[in-house]
This record gives C-alpha cells, sequence and structure tokens, in this order.
C-alpha cells in the first residue's frame, strides 16, 4: 500500500499527464513510421520506439492515441533569457543573448541532471513544474524585447519535443532570428533531416566514452557519436560539452578515447569540459570536480590535436582556458568570465585580426543584455 503522500504524488502524475495530452499535436510525418494494427515507431530520438495505442514511448510525453502519434505542442515549463555562453555556446554570436525555452520530459534519465524538475517529470513523482500555454509568437516577441538575436530550444531534451520547436523557430526565422538545439545527441537522420532547415546551431552533450555508463543513463554511446557525425555532415555548427563527473566520467582512458574521436571528427570543433556540483540522485557520494580535474582533461584534448577546448563552470579558476585563442597564431581573441564576455577581437567576417586566418564558428554583432546574467521570464 502507498503511503497518502505517495499516492497523492502518483495522482498528481496522472494528472498532470492526462493535461499535457491536452496539449498535444499530430507527429510529423517525417519522424514516424506506421505499422500494422495502429502500432506507430516514432523516430524522434535514438530510442526509435515502437508504440502501441494507449501507450507512450520511453520519454513519457509522445504518445500513441488510437492509431496517432500524438506529441507535446503549445506549452513551455520554462522561459529565460539566457547569456549564449550558458548553453554553451562560444563560437556562435558571443556576447549575445538568447531566448530560451523547454518543455516536459527526456529520453534519458541522468542521476545528475540539473533540470530534473522538467526533464523528469513524468518519471519521478518529487518533480515539480507547471507548464504554461503559449504561441510561437509570444516567444518570438519576447526574444525581440530583450534584443535576443537566439532562440533556444533546451532545458528538456529538444529532439523529442522537435514539432514544437519547428514552430516556434519558423516564426523566429521569419523575423530574422537564428536557432540553436541543446541536446544530449540521441537523435536518429530522420529527426536531424527534419530539423535542419531551421536549426543553425547544436550543442551535443558527450556525456562519457563507457557504453556501459551511458545505458546507466540510458542512453548508447553510438547513437551519440553517430549524432555528431551527422550534424557535422549536414552543416550544422556544432560544439561538444562534457561533464566532467568524479569516479563516472572522469576515467583517464575513456577521455583520451573521446578526445580522438572528436579529433577524428573535426580538430577544431569546440569541446567545452565542464564542472560537476553534486545535484538531484547524485550528491552522496560524489565530489565537486576542481579546478585541476578540468586541467587534466585539457592535456588529453591538446594530446588529441584539439584546437579549442573550455574548461567550463569555474570562472576564473582556469586561467587563460575561458579565453578563445587563434588556432593558427595563438592570439586571443575573445576574453571571458564565466558566462560574459569581456573583449571580443573578432570582427563579423570571423577572422583572426593578427594573422588573418578564418575562425571556425557563426560570427556577427553581439547583442542583447550583454552582462552575463540570466534573466527569467513569465
Amino acid at each position: 500500500m502507498f503511503s497518502a503522500a505517495e499516492d497523492t504524488k502518483r495522482q498528481r502524475l496522472a494528472t498532470l499527464g492526462d493535461m499535457l495530452r491536452q496539449y498535444s499535436a499530430p507527429a510529423a510525418e517525417a519522424l514516424i513510421q506506421r505499422l500494422d494494427g495502429g502500432t506507430v515507431q516514432c523516430l524522434a530520438c535514438g530510442h526509435r520506439c515502437i508504440v502501441r495505442p494507449g501507450r507512450d514511448g520511453s520519454c513519457r510525453v509522445r504518445f500513441n492515441d488510437a492509431g496517432v502519434l500524438k506529441v507535446p505542442f503549445g506549452y513551455v515549463a520554462g522561459v529565460a533569457c539566457d547569456p549564449i555562453e550558458k548553453k554553451p555556446f562560444f563560437h556562435f554570436l558571443p556576447g549575445s543573448d538568447a531566448l530560451t525555452f523547454g518543455m516536459l520530459g527526456c529520453d534519458l534519465h541522468c542521476g545528475y541532471c540539473q533540470n530534473w524538475v522538467t526533464s523528469q517529470m513524468l518519471r519521478d513523482p518529487s518533480a515539480v513544474a507547471q507548464a504554461k500555454l503559449c504561441t510561437p509568437r509570444q516567444l518570438v516577441d519576447a526574444a525581440i524585447q530583450h534584443r535576443a538575436p537566439v532562440i533556444a530550444s533546451s532545458y528538456n531534451e529538444p529532439l523529442i519535443t522537435s514539432e514544437w520547436a519547428m514552430a516556434v523557430f519558423a516564426e523566429a526565422r521569419s523575423r530574422g532570428l537564428r536557432c540553436v538545439y541543446v541536446s544530449n545527441g540521441n537523435a536518429t537522420p530522420q529527426v536531424l533531416d527534419y530539423i535542419r532547415p531551421r536549426v543553425d546551431g547544436y550543442k551535443v552533450d558527450l556525456k562519457t566514452f563507457s557504453d556501459r555508463k551511458y545505458r546507466q543513463l540510458g542512453g548508447v554511446l553510438e547513437n551519440v557519436t553517430s549524432t555528431i557525425r551527422m550534424l557535422k555532415e549536414r552543416g550544422f555548427w556544432v560544439e561538444i560539452v562534457t561533464l566532467i563527473v568524479p569516479s563516472f566520467s572522469d576515467d583517464p582512458d575513456d577521455l583520451k578515447r573521446m578526445a580522438a574521436f572528436l579529433a577524428s571528427v573535426d580538430p577544431l570543433m569546440p569541446w567545452h569540459v565542464t564542472a560537476f556540483h553534486p545535484d538531484y540522485k547524485m550528491t552522496d557520494g560524489f565530489r565537486q570536480t576542481r579546478a585541476e580535474d578540468l586541467m587534466r582533461v585539457v592535456e588529453i584534448g591538446r594530446a588529441a590535436g584539439l584546437k579549442y577546448i573550455y574548461p567550463g563552470n569555474l570562472p576564473g579558476q582556469v586561467g587563460e582556458w575561458e579565453n578563445t585563442r587563434c588556432h593558427n597564431c595563438g592570439g586571443t581573441l575573445i576574453r571571458r568570465y564565466g558566462f560574459l564576455v569581456r573583449e571580443n577581437r573578432i570582427g563579423q567576417s570571423g577572422k583572426c585580426p593578427d594573422c588573418g586566418t578564418a575562425i571556425p564558428g557563426v560570427w556577427g554583432k553581439a547583442s542583447g543584455h550583454g552582462d552575463g546574467r540570466v534573466r527569467p521570464i513569465g
């Protein structure tokens, strides 16, 4: 028998699930394959769930309603005006703000998730977040009000809510904004082809290079490495992030193989190696990442031939490594402190002013508040 508190939590989850089913729309035809008896295979993420009528996928938010795959639509669970460095993107309009929105649900279940109140809402009775109805125009209006040149789908996994993101991004593109995904990278060729016309930049969380540990998080390493290759092949701007969790994702051999893989894809692709702080289900027995931990990973990346490595989440503790330096002449091009850009010498041409080398990235005039602060909206 459940306790009264447990029973209340389960009733809340059931009510939330019913509510979210009202805030839904049919899945994009490009992201489904119809099978016999009303069963549908979902192609929005690497799980490729086979969803029978009355059931939902592993993400819990894409569900089969009498043979029609329904997906989240018309709401947000979080909105903020973030510095784009928080995503993190360091080579995409640095110093600008990104109007960032998220929905509910995720196809993974990472024990250290910092956004677990939204991503794990339908799995964990302790997660509490509110869904707010909105329109694409309202989100884009908010971006323009804050002078944000970028709209980002983040906070939960954007792949599983791609139909809504594409509706928002269509409005954003029509009004001159750029669009990015902040994702775990558990993609399929079909979903990447579906989003490519409206997505400029894609940040991938490459969480570990151990398939065994990936499966503990609900994923498969090969799906993510394949996604990184496919993103580059399709011409997305790509940056990679690895959270360095002591005793989980800090194995030197795994990190050497990870760095070698990234260098084989593109040695000029930025690699962010960021510090962990205990959160969600990984609080006991896990320590915070120290600057020296990150610097060991930096040396691994350098040895593999990677040119743009950024230790993060420890502002002021990693010296020059917060900055962007030309991969050709070594000149300092962008100076940062945390999310704040203090100086940017890269012009709109995207070239090093010292040697004329083209610096990989998406460059242009910075826009937004420019103070490195996060501003929750509504």
